[in-house]
């Protein structure tokens, strides 16, 4: 992919060096910095760093907003993105969802933080479209591979760190090491105050929490009907409701008012009347059906399957879930675990089990259930999700894990299509 540029010697610049030629740059990454002698082959005109890159499209016209962390990237970055676009400010905003401008979807789902070129070409059409922000989702995997390289941030924001992605990064100490690297630099940041491996550079620091003193810190809320709470900031104190559902979303509710506050200079009045509007993110705790109450979320690590069981531990669950193949096994008994210590019943399935046998991924989540007596084991994850529905009684509520708005199922390498949210409906249907 090659970006047109103008007033520059050379008309492109591309990170893909079969791409490369007399009238095109290449931008080296730590990602293709082994084709660099192909490049040269190809007589490209010049060779440019991420750094040099930002300066050549002037991407300091706009404001970068990055959120990492194991969970609530996309529910923070989402509710950013709608608050600031509340407040009449134009907006891009770009991960787990897709890229989206002004309240318009631009491109679908790709990966959640991708390459320097397609970030710094989402922000050229952003300052195009006349954004002062860009807020964008930050893996840890995009860390480690430097694909946020040469990006100055207006702000960085930690939302939590629990296990994931051990397949990739080994060892959980390496994962909070990659996570905590995002913030060593002299940036502006906010932190969880209540993330005990939260480790950062103090200068420009601010901070949100619940349970610990912090620069945004909440004195009171409500988790009946929605959220609602007071939040303080030095001697000013606002109130706030919003729709959303969780002790783990008012956290993510929390980090979006105190960064739009820290990056806008808007109101705390304007801001919390701004939350109110924001409806949550399709895929996290969606409810699918309302009676009887079956609710559909992302949740796919042992934190975050115990945040949103936690949020319903006043209800009778039945919980559907299983774990993604060829991703960090070391997490499925744990899921299990998690599972059997909340819910009434489990029904375990296959996720998208990719290049692994589904049998053995379900194998793996048993070994964290002593008590196997309420389990129920389906290979098929449509059958799970009917017989968790046909079993359902009184007020229990039904509650599907794993895939939250995917619209397919990945078996080897091939997706198919399954929505946990059209299943259900059709199979309520049926019933």
């Amino acid at each position: 992919m090659k970006v047109e540029l103008s007033g520059q010697p050379y008309r492109y610049i591309s990170e893909n060096s079969a791409e490369c030629s007399p009238e095109c740059a290449f931008l080296l990454t730590k990602q293709n910095e082994k084709y660099k002698d192909d490049v040269i082959a190809h007589g490209a005109q010049c060779i440019v760093t991420p750094d040099e890159c930002w300066k050549i499209f002037g991407l300091d016209r706009i404001k970068v907003i990055g959120i990492t962390g194991t969970n609530g990237k996309t529910t923070t970055a989402s509710a950013i993105y709608s608050i600031l676009l509340d407040l009449d400010h134009k907006v891009a905003m770009q991960g787990t969802r897709g890229f989206f401008m002004n309240d318009t979807i631009v491109e679908g789902k790709t990966l959640t933080t991708p390459t320097v070129m397609n970030t710094y070409r989402h922000m050229v059409q952003a300052i195009q479209a006349g954004c002062e922000y860009f807020v964008m989702e930050v893996s840890s995997h995009a860390i480690e591979q430097e694909r946020i390289a040469g990006m100055q941030f207006a702000l960085k924001i930690l939302t939590n760190i629990t296990q994931d992605h051990l397949d990739y990064h080994n060892t959980l100490e390496e994962y909070v090491r990659i996570k905590n690297l995002f913030f060593q630099d002299e940036s502006k940041k906010l932190i969880n105050k209540d993330e005990p491996r939260a480790d950062f550079n103090m200068k420009n620091a601010y901070s949100y929490g619940v349970e610990n003193p912090a620069t945004y810190k909440i004195l009171a809320y409500s988790l009946n009907d929605g959220i609602s709470g007071v939040l303080k900031y030095f001697e000013e104190m606002v109130t706030f409701e919003t729709s959303l559902h969780g002790f783990f979303n008012l956290y993510n509710i929390t980090a979006a008012m105190a960064a739009v506050h820290l990056v806008s200079g808007d109101s705390f009045e304007k801001i919390t009347q701004a939350v109110e509007n924001f409806g949550g993110v399709s895929g996290r705790m969606e409810v699918v059906s309302e009676s009887p109450l079956v609710i559909v979320d992302f949740a796919h690590t042992p934190d975050g399957m115990q945040q949103v069981l936690n949020a319903l531990k006043e209800k009778e669950v039945l919980v559907v879930f299983g774990a993604g193949g060829d991703r960090d096994r070391s997490k499925r008994p744990m899921m299990g675990k998690v599972a059997a210590s909340f819910a009434k019943k489990i029904y375990v399935t296959s996720d998208n089990p990719r290049f692994e046998d589904p049998d053995d991924i379900i194998a793996d989540i048993l070994a964290g259930i002593e008590d196997q007596t309420n389990v129920y084991v389906d290979v098929n994850r449509r059958n799970a999700i009917a017989q968790a529905l046909s079993d359902r009684s009184g007020d229990e509520v039904v509650l599907i894990l794993g895939k939250g708005d995917e619209t397919t199922q990945t078996i080897y390498d091939k997706q198919f299509p399954f929505d946990d949210r059209v299943v259900a409906r059709e199979i309520l249907g049926e019933l």
